[in-house]
């Protein structure tokens, strides 16, 4: 990963915009959804960001530096290697919000990925959201043990799942969930056999069992690169150790393939 994803909180704060066209009036557009203000005056006072849409190479190199001796964040538009930060392709959900970037490598094969992507995402994530928010002190009076409560979450957003995040919902749907009596968590155990020692060829599946397990029981030959797929707080044992612990909630048994 050679640049941290980031979302940034624009709301009434000053952008400079530099140049006019097709890449600037983007550029203003997509801050002005963000809630920023934009100016084109290089000297104003406030900034927090700037945006350098210049046709002009030689224009374009000497406002960025300019600007970054002043201390600020520069983006040069389709100019990646001069870029500070880039901005990327982006499925707006609100509030969920999905930012897709490619570190200015192709700004098409990320809007290829936002249009691919948008298809799945079901237009009611934004309210699912934000229902989830409204009931979040429930949420935590009814699961009190946060252990309990990740799992209770977990299972009502998994694939199938009464609130399946990739399926259409009604608000109606998580006060169903909401009003269903309360009831622990089953141990769950499954055995999963790696195909190869590269974390990339990891299924769906089991990226999702990684992600989701409170316990893993891993052989010596399965790497690191793939247990760290897992969620940090999951207890992590020797395989040899399988007989003699106790099992609780999601259990992996790891091998690699023979």
């Amino acid at each position: 990963m050679k640049q941290l994803p980031i979302f940034v909180n624009l709301q009434g704060r000053k952008i400079l915009l530099l140049g006019r066209g097709e890449m600037a009036d983007a550029k203003k557009r997509l801050y002005e959804r963000a809630g920023a203000t934009i100016t084109d005056d290089e000297n104003a006072d406030g900034l927090s960001l700037a945006v350098v849409a210049l046709e002009n190479d030689d224009e374009a190199i000497a406002a960025v530096a300019r600007l970054k001796a002043r201390g600020l964040l520069v983006n040069a538009v389709d100019r990646s290697a001069l870029c500070d930060y880039t901005t990327p392709a982006i499925i707006d959900r609100d509030p969920v919000l999905l930012a897709i970037g490619t570190g200015g490598a192709s700004a098409g094969l990320a809007k290829a990925l936002r249009q691919r992507l948008e298809q799945l995402l079901p237009a009611s994530l934004g309210t699912l959201a934000q229902g989830l928010l409204a009931a979040r002190e429930r949420i935590q009076q009814t699961w009190p043990d946060a252990a309990a409560r990740r799992k209770a979450i977990d299972a009502v957003l998994d694939p199938g799942g009464p609130l399946d995040v990739l399926a259409e919902h009604e608000l109606e749907d998580l006060e169903a969930w909401l009003e269903q009596p309360h009831g622990g968590a089953r141990s769950q155990v499954i055995d999963l056999e790696l195909a190869s020692a590269d974390p990339d060829d990891l299924t769906l599946r089991q990226a999702r069992w990684l992600g989701q397990a409170d316990q893993i029981f891993a052989g010596d030959d399965v790497p690191e690169a793939v247990l760290a797929r897992a969620r940090a707080d999951a207890q992590r044992f020797a395989l040899t150790l399988w007989d003699e612990s106790p099992i609780e909630g999601l259990t992996l048994r790891i091998r690699m393939k023979r």
